[in-house]
């Protein structure tokens, strides 16, 4: 197959190229209208409980969470007091006549609600309902206009805008201009480097024709879907990430792969078929393996990480088909040119027997001590694992100075509950069970965490109950309190909702999925790996050194985002103690993936010497020197594409450019470059062994 394709690509290079063009800037064009349908929300379980009781309030009774919370603060003065009472009615009836607000309630026009009102008695709440949902657009919107007109000095009173509203649009904000700045700095920075890997101009071009055409490609499935579904703004930056990535990885094994046949006296047509027949079969398992295993994400029942997945296999797929499709007729055009603009010359010809051959022997050697030496630095960066904690994120990802974060804060400083975020109980058919009802009541008032419960509202056979906790929703105390409320006994119909129990259903439909997809990767990642090598072993072996690298990974980020190191490096954020619980797993099967996709690269090389006759040293040897150098090259480049996403001032981007960074790193020096070869050199001839029975099921080579 792959061979066919070479002789298609090289005889119809020129149609090829012109119909690869027009194909990408089509979807570009197309795609860029994803932008404006960007969600920033995603949190939801839609099979809990607490999503039922968001439908029956926005459904059934047309009522919803404020989406915006406005925290009016009267200086020294009491916000009982009858001048600070008439400057806030008169606010709010002017808050009540802007686009959008279809309904105010405060401290004022509520009855002077005891919950609406800070403990020291000197700040009150506004609450603004809008149209949109949570998170979406048209709330984030009404957030913007918010912030911009009610955050600061109004007529004697201080103002501080929130809610999901104002929170939303600052995230999407923060990390759209996040997003401008780390491509600012990554992609001047990769081509340099790429320059400088290559050896020459026009190589160090060939990345860019796939990562670009991953990423314009990308984008229009993207659109695609939204028209559907909801899909996170979040998932941008997976797939510029991992876009400039694979376009990297896929486009240096190709280039490397087309080089060493142009310099071996092979013609050019030549040379693009057996780089279609190696590097090209290479590039499209790799990238199969990575696309199950991004596909994982799209288990989980969060529109959150189901928005990476659809971003991770959409980027994958256009990285192989750019590599395949659109780099094989471009090098054919390019033939010999391919070193034009020579920058390093010792980066063309590849030594046939250089440093990695030479490192690989010596670790070869010593294959015991490499292993104990390489397993005791992994445990100790993995080390902090013990203190690792989870949440989901809120107003904290954002930088402390941040608005929308100061508003947060002051509401969870200065008043004894969270009245923007109420627990809301809906007994169904609860009618005629009030005695029952007022017990249960009684028993969630004593609940930790429960600040306050208000009376019982009918609606028609439903009852409704609505209670306020005093910690932020979203975190693993507010989870407990969810978990204590669902034990109580509780009448029968009985849901509850509201943002904590949203953030609880989340956590735990999370925790039930995991099973299934690591499963699901496993599997596939075993199954796919046998088929391309023939071994039994190397599967197994490729799984287990990626879950220790990743143990180290996941170490090293407790240390840095829980316990509060290096600041001085990844820059400053607000400590909470704990870690996105979506973006760790995002950071995971990212990572496996791309271990993967370098595992391949050096075992595809590695079978391909020992198939031509070599010992499992020399092949080992020979392998490595053929392909570290590229696995190397790779992984600085992609480490240095997501480092710049430390810049970001929202936390769990923060931190997933320098997991992603630090994983990819450790993978291609440590697992690679040591790990691999001594444990290669353990096993022998062991490591190509399969039952007879099996062996028909794997790939030739």
């Amino acid at each position: 197959m792959f061979e066919k394709l070479g002789h298609l690509m090289y005889r119809r290079r020129k149609a090829a190229v012109a119909l690869f063009v027009i194909a990408i800037l089509a979807a570009g064009g197309v795609g860029s209208l994803v932008f404006n349908r960007l969600d920033a929300g995603g949190y939801s379980n839609p099979k809990s409980d607490s999503y039922k009781v968001f439908n029956y309030l926005h459904d059934t009774l047309k009522e919803s969470d404020p989406t915006v919370v406005i925290v009016v603060d009267a200086g020294n003065v009491d916000v009982s007091d009858p001048s600070v009472t008439k400057k806030a009615m008169a606010l709010e009836a002017r808050i009540g006549k802007e686009p959008d607000v279809t309904k105010t309630i405060s401290y004022w026009s509520a009855g002077n609600t005891p919950s609406f009102k800070s403990t020291d008695g000197k700040a009150a709440y506004i609450l603004v309902y809008g149209k949109g949902d949570a998170f979406s657009p048209a709330s984030q919107d009404m957030g913007a206009y918010f912030q911009k007109h009610y955050d600061g000095k109004v007529d004697g009173l201080t103002l501080y805008a929130g809610g999901v509203g104002v929170i939303g649009n600052a995230i999407t904000t923060k990390i759209s201009k996040d997003l401008s700045i780390s491509e600012a700095i990554s992609i001047p920075l990769t081509f340099i480097l790429l320059a400088f890997v290559f050896g020459a101009m026009v190589a160090s071009a060939m990345p860019l024709v796939v990562g670009v055409s991953a990423i314009l490609g990308a984008f229009f499935i993207l659109y695609l879907i939204s028209l559907f579904t909801t899909v996170s703004i979040y998932s941008l930056n997976l797939t510029t990430g991992m876009g400039l990535g694979l376009g990297i990885d896929y486009a240096l094994l190709m280039v490397n792969r087309f080089r060493e046949e142009l310099h071996h006296g092979k013609s050019v047509e030549d040379s693009i078929i057996t780089t279609l027949k190696t590097a090209g079969k290479t590039v499209f398992y790799s990238g199969l393996t990575v696309f199950v295993t991004l596909l994982s994400l799209t288990f989980f029942p969060l529109g959150f990480l189901k928005s990476f997945g659809y971003a991770g296999v959409s980027v994958v797929a256009l990285a192989v088909f750019g590599a395949l499709f659109g780099l094989p007729p471009i090098l054919a055009l390019v033939g010999h040119k391919v070193d034009k603009g020579v920058i390093r010359k010792s980066a063309i010809t590849p030594k046939e027997d250089g440093r990695w051959a030479h490192t690989a022997r010596y670790v070869m050697k010593r294959p015991v001590a490499v292993v104990l030496l390489a397993f005791i630095v992994l445990g100790v960066l993995a080390s902090p694992l013990k203190n690792i904690a989870f949440s989901q994120g809120d107003s904290r990802m954002l930088p402390a100075t941040n608005p929308a974060a100061i508003a947060t804060a002051l509401q969870a400083q200065r008043f004894p509950g969270q009245t923007g975020n109420p627990i809301e109980i809906i007994i169904m058919d609860g009618v005629g069970h009030e005695a029952e009802v007022a017990t249960y009541a009684a028993a969630v008032a004593k609940v930790s965490g429960v600040v306050a419960v208000t009376p019982t509202h009918t609606y028609g056979k439903d009852l409704r109950i609505i209670a306020y906790e005093s910690m932020l929703p979203r975190t693993p105390e507010a989870q407990k309190m969810i978990h204590d409320i669902r034990a109580l006994k509780s009448p029968a119909g009985a849901l509850i909702g509201g943002v904590a129990a949203d953030y609880t259903d989340s956590q735990d439909g999370i925790a039930q999925t995991l099973p299934w997809a690591l499963g699901w990767i496993a599997l596939s990642v075993l199954i796919l790996i046998f088929i391309f090598t023939g071994s039994i072993i190397l599967p197994i072996k490729a799984v287990l050194l990626n879950v220790l690298s990743l143990g180290a990974t996941m170490g090293a980020l407790t240390w840095v985002f829980i316990d509060g190191h290096m600041q001085w490096l990844v820059g400053s954020f607000t400590l909470t103690g704990t870690l996105d619980t979506s973006i760790v797993i995002l950071i995971s099967v990212v990572v496996f993936g791309l271990s993967m996709d370098y595992e391949l690269f050096l075992l595809s090389r590695i079978r391909e010497e020992h198939m031509a006759g070599k010992t499992n040293i020399e092949s080992v040897a020979t392998g490595l020197q053929r392909s570290a150098r590229i696995i190397t090259a790779a992984a600085v480049l992609l480490a240095v594409v997501f480092a710049a996403f430390i810049t970001s001032g929202v936390t769990s981007i923060k931190s997933m450019g320098f997991g992603v960074a630090l994983a990819v790193i450790l993978d291609a020096t440590i697992v690679r470059g040591l790990l691999v070869p001594a444990l290669m050199r353990l096993f022998g001839e062991r490591n190509w062994w399969a039952p007879k029975w099996m062996q028909r099921f794997t790939i030739t080579h």
